[in-house]
């Protein structure tokens, strides 16, 4: 019977204590649960996010092309006109006139756009700017390792080198 009582005694604290740990671990279910909610909104709104700036990324990309193309129409307005007016022309000086007047709308369209010109004739070579095509043995020492001749132009756009410029070079 003693052990009995002991037994009831025991069973009696553990009740309260098992109350607790079930309230608690209910508790801490609760809390993982909005925990998850709550990471997986996060997780969705940077997705959505990503998706988003990737979307406004190529938007940009297309409407700076537009712009462009809307720059360069006019030159090429300019073009028609000149190829219609050089058929009623003999005046080769007025036509060579319209073609300059021409090319120095389209550099300025480049300059608009910040399109440079890589300098190069008399440089020294710089594989950062110039590509070489072919090397001529040089005929004074200062002339040794600079370029002679262009045979391509290059561009930079915004310092970045968008067209190495085709040069040759003396050895």
């Amino acid at each position: 019977m003693k052990n009995e009582k002991l037994e009831n005694k025991d069973t009696e604290k553990d009740e309260p204590l098992e109350n607790n740990l079930r309230e608690e671990l209910d508790k801490v279910q609760e809390e993982k649960a909005e925990l998850n909610d709550r990471f997986l909104r996060l997780y969705s709104e940077f997705d959505n996010y990503k998706k988003r700036t990737q979307k406004e990324r190529l938007e940009l990309i297309d409407t700076a092309s537009e712009n462009v193309i809307l720059d360069i129409l006019p030159v090429v307005d300019d073009f028609e006109r000149a190829i219609e007016a050089n058929e009623k022309i003999d005046d080769l000086s007025s036509m060579k006139e319209g073609f300059e007047l021409i090319y120095s709308k389209l550099i300025q369209v480049l300059k608009k756009q910040n399109v440079k010109e890589i300098s190069a004739e008399g440089e020294l070579f710089d594989t950062d700017f110039h590509e070489a095509v072919t090397f001529i043995p040089a005929v004074s020492e200062e002339e040794a390792g600079r370029v002679l001749d262009v045979i391509q132009k290059g561009y930079t756009m915004q310092d970045k080198v968008i067209r190495y410029a085709k040069v040759v070079i003396a050895k």
